[in-house]
């Protein structure tokens, strides 16, 4: 009966007569990009994306030295549920501020989170530590996403928020990569690679959120 439906409605009169409308305005060459306070932003989560595309490495290493396995999924998984529990938190209430200065806080202790990480933990002080960060993670993300309908340019939303999405994932992808092979070199230097790309994201945020504001 749906088919039929549908099939009445793409016939019908008005349907056939419709024609999509002309785009007529002139289109910038850089897109969302020209926009210098979405360039920080972008560049910055590409950063957060680093810290998080070198989660797996970083639970599987410690792991392996253990003889923890179950360690490679709780890991992660701990940095999830940190990251429920901080949205929630940050969803409860309207903070004061804007979302640009939202994002420096957030990313502050996004950053400080992966400290308790650097002396390679025993296990279970190794999950409990992946919670930290992960309690910033929703709340910055949150941010992110209002910033970037804050300053996106008119009519350029969507490619404006799938630019958001394709730096986080660059920067996981990166993270990956940097961690593994940093795992060569000890735990401490596997460690330090999520510390170095939230730490990174916290300076550019911080240093240019002026930009984030306009």
């Amino acid at each position: 009966m749906r088919c039929g439906a549908d099939g009445l409605v793409v016939t019908a009169r008005p349907s056939r007569a419709w024609t999509p409308a002309e785009f007529t305005e002139a289109v910038h060459w850089m897109g969302p990009l020209r926009v210098p306070g979405l360039r920080v932003l972008f560049a910055a989560l590409i950063g957060t994306g680093v810290a998080l595309g070198a989660v797996n490495v970083l639970a599987i290493s410690p792991a392996e030295r253990h003889h923890a396995g179950w360690l490679a999924g709780v890991m992660p998984a701990a940095l999830s549920i940190g990251s429920m529990l901080g949205g929630l938190a940050y969803g409860r209430h309207a903070w004061p501020g804007a979302p640009a200065k939202h994002l420096v806080a957030a990313s502050i202790g996004f950053a400080a989170g992966w400290l308790p990480l650097l002396p390679d933990p025993a296990p279970a002080v190794a999950v409990l530590g992946a919670v930290l960060p992960g309690t910033f993670l929703a709340p910055l993300l949150t941010a992110a996403f209002l910033t970037v309908d804050r300053l996106a340019p008119y009519g350029e939303s969507t490619e404006t928020f799938a630019w958001l999405i394709a730096c986080i994932g660059v920067g996981q992808a990166t993270g990956t990569a940097l961690a593994s092979l940093a795992d060569a070199a000890g735990a401490l230097l596997v460690a330090a690679v999520p510390l170095a790309g939230a730490a990174t994201a916290l300076w550019l945020l911080h240093r240019f959120n002026d930009r984030l504001s306009a």
